[in-house]
């Protein structure tokens, strides 16, 4: 080695291959230590040029043809084509893997699936739920071709269509080591999107910087690994086209990006299990992506309602009252929820006899009135009971469900209760005593739902309450950003696994629960997060802040997870954690109005945020936003059928909507729901004008029909604080109905469709609907669908079912017609009940059956 580094040195000091080697932005730093001596650095034969700061470029970093690993002939294998890769000379890492098996598989013609693992050594690698079949496609069809570079290995994956490197590993070498795994690759260009969580602008900042990937109990804000770990990324390339990369790897890793621009994946363990996603479109890349992790579960109708929380509804009949209240000040809410009040001495699975005491009756009563009623179950189980009163830890202690540390004791951590064991997942038999508390505990307080906690997993001591052993599985040679990194499961089985992928588990183990225990649709709401986590469950952002910067975050963040296969999001509405305001509340409660998750939830130490405590003008704002969104929930439900069935997104980002828009590339103060609906909140205090970006195309105010006609330019709208700007896109139309209380009444009211002609006079819509709760209706094929056209508005109900029987459309209301019609007709006969508004719309009143064909016309 001492040879190869004198070698490479000279390299260093004689550059051959680019009169631009020592380019700053072309640097790829020799590992990831940036305190590197210049000893230490050409030790590892790596060139070293110190410059201003410590914060940019790397002073430390490879030559070219650095050495790495050889790579064999490639050869058919059972999925695809594979070859050896060998290192003849040993790198600067411990515990160098010498000997690498490459396999390359064409999944598709839109995806490349590579991976190279130790041949020798089993290593972990992360169970995926199944995916959507896929299709070998014929050579000519692959949108991408793969070219090697034998010694030192990388590899070079174009787009067919244009010859774009999409990505490049020969810029720096290939590492893999028992738990150092490196590589690196430039990228098609700077507009890079995913990599969560974390709080982040939907645009990510190539400039020298690095992410975190390691789930942990954080709240959100800058420069922190979050609760969830989702190494997948999208890049906007030119001319509307896009591409993902996901990384099947759920050890600590970090991605560190750089300006070239170009980024470099260091993982602590496991294998680089790689998918290479080629869209063409940002569209077609998410659901290339879901195909691979599944797509998100169809959630039950009323979580689509309000949602209502706080850490500090201290008894039942504090929580009953909370319901009330909001129902006398006509507050549609669908779901009353308990933070961890209800718990006896915090222990999950057990509710208060005092406080609580009367908890069954207060669901029931929730039932009655058409609600339905979540509490929080967090993982972590107390283990200090006498025995004998606990019987989840009781049980599980027979069943030796909890993991156990190096010694083969169970792995006392610390959380609400206590000392606290921790299931573990991957047991068979903790799946079955799982089911068993919930199903227990179900037939005693019969909750509609579940939420999960701390499920990082999250803990109040690090490592364990006897601290951890001294190894190299607790003190790795590499932890990505150090000061956010630490493991909770110190000498447990999870050491070789590790926490990431519990969020998986729990969320499946309580879906599937919850289906055996209310044989109606599961809903599960997680804040830890991995891919396939939609699959299963929806998610919160967590402990936000009431403050405008969270508001305006809390955008990105739910388009994150929609490009995260995970489109059930949402943020608490007003914040969590301190104050909020009253003209904050208003902004969050329109912003969370267009979240597709939306609760209000508050910590115990915090003045009130529920809706009901505020003034009458703001009372009157968070009215409207919350009808508005019931009035809209038929279109969000079929958007989540899309979603569920054709992993389409629920809210999106412009950009993939209009992918061609240079505008549209990096705007998160905005939003879409499916590719019909412009969302343009306030986000900053006290402003009560807004400057949006309508992009190319007729929109209309959803409000008043107010049409603008646009070659894709920002304008200045009027925002008081009882408004928040939504526009309909010409050429769709929205299924609507009469909003109510709670969904259960919501459901039996009248439909009204929205119509946005185009300038060609048509549009086009539909309605998913089904009882609403059942399982696998799409599936069993047991449910209504519905397809709306206009120029003349005519239903075409492509299934029934009968779930839409005894239902009525009770109105239009058209956008775009050029003048006042002479009649208007349904089903023919003519309609007496219709007005002309604003020279572009028109209102009418009817009641024809959603179950029928139906026809309405006008005449001009």
């Amino acid at each position: 080695w001492a040879v190869w580094s004198l070698h490479f040195l000279r390299m260093c000091a004689f550059p051959s291959s680019s009169s631009d080697f020592f380019s700053k932005n072309i640097r790829f730093a020799c590992g990831r230590d940036r305190t590197l001596s210049q000893e230490e650095c050409e030790e590892r034969g790596c060139c070293y040029s110190p410059l201003p700061s410590y914060a940019g470029p790397p002073w430390c970093f490879y030559p070219s043809l650095y050495p790495g690993y050889t790579m064999g002939p490639l050869t058919p294998t059972r999925r695809g084509h594979g070859a050896t890769l060998t290192r003849v000379h040993p790198s600067y890492l411990p515990k160098d893997i010498p000997v690498l098996s490459l396999e390359v598989i064409e999944e598709d013609s839109g995806c490349l699936h590579l991976t190279l693992k130790d041949p020798s050594s089993q290593r972990y690698e992360v169970p995926l739920p199944a995916g959507v079949p896929k299709k070998n496609a014929a050579a000519e069809d692959v949108l991408y071709t793969i070219e090697y570079h034998p010694d030192p290995f990388g590899f070079v994956v174009r787009r067919k269509s244009n010859r774009r490197v999409i990505m490049n590993t020969t810029v720096a070498p290939l590492l893999f080591a028992d738990q150092y795994l490196q590589l690196s690759t430039t990228l098609a260009s700077s507009l890079v999107s995913g990599l969560g969580e974390h709080y982040t602008s939907l645009r990510l900042d190539l400039n020298w910087t690095s992410l975190s990937l390691w789930n942990r109990d954080m709240a959100p804000h800058a420069d922190a690994n979050l609760y969830g770990s989702h190494p997948f990324y999208i890049v906007q390339e030119e001319d509307g086209l896009a591409h993902g990369v996901f990384l099947l790897n759920s050890n600590a890793m970090e991605v560190a990006f750089q300006p070239t621009p170009a980024l470099t994946w260091v993982s602590t363990g496991g294998i680089l299990d790689l998918y290479i996603f080629l869209g063409p479109d940002p569209s077609s890349v998410v659901r290339q992506y879901l195909q691979i992790i599944g797509y998100p579960m169809m959630p039950p109708y009323w979580s689509l309602g309000f949602h209502l929380c706080r850490w500090g509804y201290t008894t039942s009949n504090t929580t009953r009252r909370v319901a009330q209240r909001m129902h006398n000040a006509k507050f549609p809410l669908d779901v009353q929820w308990n933070d961890l009040d209800y718990a006896h001495k915090q222990r999950v699975f057990t509710f208060d006899p005092w406080r609580f005491g009367d908890l069954p009756d207060m669901v029931e009563d929730f039932h009655r009135r058409g609600m339905k009623y979540i509490l929080i179950l967090d993982p972590g189980i107390s283990s200090t009971s006498p025995p004998g009163t606990y019987p989840p830890f009781d049980d599980g202690l027979k069943r030796d469900v909890f993991i156990k540390n190096a010694t083969g004791d169970i792995l006392i951590g610390k959380v609400w209760p206590g000392p606290t064991a921790f299931p573990d997942f991957t047991n068979p038999e903790t799946r079955q005593w799982w089911e068993d508390c919930i199903r227990d505990f179900h037939s005693k307080v019969p909750v509609d739902g579940l939420w999960i906690d701390m499920n990082e997993p999250a803990s109040f001591v690090q490592g364990s309450v006897d601290g951890c052993p001294d190894s190299d599985f607790e003190n790795p040679p590499f932890t990505p950003s150090d000061k956010y990194y630490c493991r909770i499961t110190c000498g447990s089985k999870l050491n070789w696994m590790d926490g990431c992928t519990l969020s998986i588990f729990d969320s499946w183990l309580i879906l599937s629960a919850l289906v055996k225990v209310r044989m109606k649709r599961p809903f599960v709401l997680s804040r830890s997060s991995y891919p396939s986590i939609g699959h299963f469950s929806g998610v919160w952002t967590g402990d936000v802040r009431s403050d405008w910067e969270q508001l305006r975050f809390s955008i990105p963040a739910v388009l994150q997870f929609s490009l995260f296969g995970v489109p059930l999001a949402g943020a608490d509405v007003c914040g969590f954690e301190g104050n909020t305001t009253e003209e904050l509340c208003v902004r969050w409660m329109q912003l969370g109005a267009f979240y597709p998750f939306m609760r209000n939830h508050n910590d115990r130490a915090n003045a009130p945020q529920e809706p009901y405590v505020f003034g009458q003008k703001a009372q009157a704002a968070m009215r409207s936003a919350v009808n508005l969104r019931y009035s809209l929930l038929p279109f969000l439900y079929t958007l989540f059928h899309h979603a569920h069935t054709s992993a389409d997104t629920v809210a999106r980002p412009l950009f993939m909507e209009f992918p061609t828009d240079p505008n549209c590339q990096t705007i998160d103060r905005q939003f879409l729901w499916g590719s019909s609906v412009l969302i343009s909140p306030v986000l900053e205090q006290g402003a009560v004008e807004l400057a949006a970006y309508l992009p190319p195309g007729t929109w209309y105010s959803l409000h008043d029909g107010q049409p603008y006609y646009t070659n894709g330019q920002y304008l200045l709208l009027p925002a008081p604080l009882d408004t928040i700007n939504v526009h309909v896109r010409a050429g769709h139309i929205i299924p609507r109905q009469e909003p109510a209380l709670t969904t259960t009444s919501s459901r039996q009211n009248p439909f009204f469709l929205t119509v946005a002609l185009s300038a060609g006079g048509w549009a086009r819509g539909d309605l998913f609907w089904d009882d609403g709760d059942s399982l696998h209706t799409f599936e069993m094929q047991n449910y209504c669908y519905i397809i709306f056209i206009a120029g003349q508005v005519v239903s075409d109900p492509v299934r029934l079912n009968g779930s839409l029987d005894g239902l009525v459309l009770g109105g239009l209301q058209v956008f775009g017609v050029p003048s006042p019609p002479h009649y208007v007709l349904a089903n023919g006969e003519k309609v007496s009940d219709f007005t002309y508004h604003t020279d572009t719309k028109v209102m009418t009143n009817i009641a024809l059956p959603m179950s029928e064909v139906f026809t309405v016309q006008w005449a001009l």
